[in-house]
């Protein structure tokens, strides 16, 4: 279970708003302010596979390394107070706000267990996929593949060839299927606090993430069926779960709690009751600290009113948050210089960037921001890919929903659908493939994977390309 933990670290990364760059003189700032921000993403992409021993062990000390070799250089050279007002900034309105909703979602999804023995025909697993893929939008992707991919294994646990259910479910329902809703994938929760509307992304990406989704589920239906006929009593192995154990849903219950954090947080979007408190520069208003008290005595409902048994049986622990506590209060700070910097804009250090997602006349190239956020977001985590473009774009949420709608539109489809090209491009697509190799499925090593995906994502992101964004 260690590799299933440490796939808890990647859940979330968020980049600091353009506030912060009021407090910092951002063209000052050189591209070697942005060197802990990558040393510290390729800290959580490599060393849990390369060195996991001292990953687990040092992953609190790493985080807050890296934090200093930003908070230190920032105070010298722009001063105390400036690092400061920026730092309290971002860990009261991105940090604390964005942790409370993994740690609700992932508390009460994590109440929801559906036991029983399925049979793995093609239209049963299809269907699985499809129920999946459109609940990642409600309940996140991490909690969509935390319900149902050991429902989804057991139902296939006598079948021999059976890698590629666990694949495509990675593809749909641990990226695509959180397209819909802020609530479904990090990258669009960053972008719903820095004013984007909630359904924004559920009419501007629906055509997406439908073709996406339609593409994927036929291709499925049509291999999975191939290899189904294939399948004959000499090569079909003998199901481990009794045909006796009937089908079950537990904990349903949270699928109320679900329901109340949608409107908690839809709620917050447009009660505006004019309320705020001040903390040196940085406002908190009355909404969002009722929104965010509001996730915490969720969770602790869903607590309290579920079985254990129910956690124990999708082997619920808090590690995960408190290991996403600890690497991600580095990653905000981290990111604090970058934000600053990419505010600047044509003046900062990331201009040249800026040229590269632009046309000759200036406006922006939606076909450069799809494929730079998506390939970024392939190996490191999408959240803090989606935000760096999401800024260089301009971080105006009012003029990207409107004449820039299909800029951020290409920005947010390509963070959400190509975290699925790599085992490190979201959170859930590790703790899947730990959990899948766990229960005996021949899962294909790094390299491999990328092989399935390269041969069936990258053709439907090139025809998504011509189809949307050109």
């Amino acid at each position: 279970m260690r590799s299933v933990r440490r796939a808890g670290l990647a859940a979330l990364v968020v980049i600091p708003s353009p506030a912060v760059a009021a407090t910092l003189d951002g063209a000052s700032l050189g591209l070697l302010w942005a060197l802990p921000f990558v040393g510290i993403l390729l800290s959580i992409a490599l060393l849990p596979q390369l060195a996991h021993r001292f990953w687990d062990r040092h992953m609190g000390a790493l985080s807050a390394a890296w934090a200093l070799a930003v908070l230190v250089p920032l105070a010298l050279t722009q001063g105390f107070g400036a690092t400061l007002d920026a730092t309290l900034h971002v860990l009261l309105t991105e940090y604390l706000p964005f942790i409370l909703l993994l740690f609700a979602l992932y508390t009460i999804a994590g109440g929801i267990v559906v036991t029983g023995n399925l049979h793995g025909s093609p239209a049963l697993n299809t269907g699985l996929l499809a129920f999946g893929t459109l609940l990642a939008s409600f309940v996140g992707t991490t909690g969509a593949s935390m319900v149902l991919i050991r429902p989804l294994i057991r139902a296939n646990d006598d079948r021999r060839h059976n890698v590629h259910v666990v694949v495509f479910f990675i593809f749909l329902v641990s990226n695509i299927g959180g397209a819909l809703t802020p609530l479904g994938d990090p990258p669009l929760f960053l972008g719903y606090l820095r004013g984007v509307d909630f359904f924004w992304t559920t009419r501007a990406l629906a055509a997406e993430t439908a073709f996406a989704a339609g593409v994927l589920l036929v291709l499925f239906y049509l291999l999975d069926r191939y290899w189904f006929t294939r399948e004959d009593g000499r090569s079909v192995m003998p199901d481990p779960t009794p045909d006796d154990t009937r089908v079950r849903l537990r904990g349903k219950v949270n699928l109320l709690l679900v329901a109340a954090l949608v409107g908690v947080i839809l709620l917050s979007g447009v009660w505006r009751p004019g309320v705020s408190v001040a903390i040196r520069s940085t406002t908190l208003e009355l909404q969002n600290l009722v929104r965010d008290g509001a996730m915490i005595v969720l969770a602790l409902l869903s607590l309290a009113l579920t079985s254990k048994r129910n956690r124990a049986a999708n082997d619920f622990n808090w590690r995960p948050i408190v290991e996403v506590a600890k690497i991600f209060a580095g990653i905000f700070i981290c990111i604090i210089p970058v934000a600053a910097a990419l505010a600047a804009g044509r003046d900062g250090a990331f201009a040249p960037l800026l040229s590269l997602v632009s046309r000759p006349d200036g406006s922006p190239n939606e076909v450069a921001y799809f494929w730079l956020t998506g390939i970024l977001s392939s190996v490191l985590d999408n959240a803090p890919t989606y935000i760096v473009f999401f800024e260089l774009a301009g971080g105006d949420p009012a003029r990207l929903m409107g004449p820039l709608a299909a800029t951020l539109a290409a920005i947010s489809t390509g963070a959400v659908f190509m975290g699925a090209n790599t085992y490190i491009g979201n959170a859930p697509n590790f703790m899947v493939f730990a959990i899948a190799r766990e229960a005996g499925v021949k899962m294909p090593g790094f390299l491999g994977y990328m092989r399935w995906s390269g041969a069936i994502l990258i053709p439907l992101f090139i025809a998504i390309t011509f189809i949307f964004f050109r």
